[in-house]
């Protein structure tokens, strides 16, 4: 519930940013401009990411004869959660990884690489694939394409200011500074905190489904060692992953420490792994 309440917070956050800088951009005009381009991205990116995502991985669908394995186990958890079973998708590749796509429960898809088949025992699978199908059941893929389309609109609208400066088109009427002030808020600062919102909502999502998927797995034990081997297996064989989908994944293909964990997809695993074992106690 927490986690939720943050996430609608955050999203907004992230309206407001948007609306604020469309305003200040461009009054009425620019806030419609803003919207029209979130809401032209978000219909496509519904509509249309989970194929583009699972053609760029060259993710293939596994019937029960290939995989019984993943099969029973999406079953199984599937009926945990309430949800219809979602298709299971392979991909290619050594580096163990994993994640869940699709518009809704209905039209839901769970890809796992050979890697993390190879690397995961049956309980870590499992709780692997728990971890998805609350990402399913929670429809944080909904979610975080909401986060990453008002994000790009309030890029669109900072690069707009940009460009307008440039060429002298910003803040001929009305109060000079002002419209000084709401050009330097639309150009440096609203870019910067929309993308650390939008990382923001990612890593509070990741915390959902990790306690939603020890729920259905039954316990948080599987899904704490799957954490624990993927964090060190993912970084010996990297997944040459795009920046646009590497937050879809259940680790995150690359790794940075720091001050870029604001600007991070994922919690860090240490974090994640010590919030499960808590469920314990």
């Amino acid at each position: 519930m927490i986690n939720w309440f943050k996430t609608m917070m955050l999203l907004t956050g992230l309206t407001a940013l948007l609306m604020l800088i469309g305003g200040a951009f461009g009054g009425r005009t620019g806030i419609i401009i803003a919207l029209a381009v979130s809401l032209g991205v978000n219909f496509f990116s519904y509509w249309f990411s989970h194929r583009i995502v699972l053609a760029a991985y060259r993710a293939r669908e596994a019937t029960e004869a290939e995989a019984p394995r993943l099969h029973a186990m999406v079953t199984e958890l599937s009926s945990a959660a309430g949800i219809p079973k979602p298709r299971v998708f392979v991909i290619p590749s050594p580096s163990p990884n994993a994640f869940a796509t699709g518009r809704n429960p209905a039209n839901a898809v769970v890809a796992v690489t050979e890697g993390i088949v190879d690397l995961l025992d049956e309980e870590e699978l499992k709780g692997v694939l728990a971890h998805e199908i609350a990402h399913v059941k929670h429809r944080d893929i909904l979610i975080g394409t909401v986060a990453a389309s008002i994000a790009s609109a309030v890029l669109f609208v900072s690069s707009m200011a940009r460009w307008a400066a440039i060429f002298g088109g910003f803040g001929r009427d009305g109060d000079g500074d002002d419209n000084i002030f709401g050009l330097l808020v639309a150009i440096f600062v609203a870019p910067i905190a929309a993308i650390v919102i939008q990382m923001a909502i990612s890593r509070s999502r990741e915390y959902g489904a990790d306690e939603a998927g020890a729920g259905f797995a039954g316990h948080p034990h599987g899904l704490a060692n799957a954490l624990k081997k993927l964090h060190h297996a993912s970084a010996r064989i990297p997944l040459r992953a795009g920046k646009a989908t590497s937050h879809m994944f259940i680790v995150k293909p690359f790794s940075a420490g720091g001050l870029m964990n604001l600007f991070s997809t994922h919690p860090p695993i240490e974090k994640r792994i010590e919030r499960l074992q808590e469920l314990n106690r």
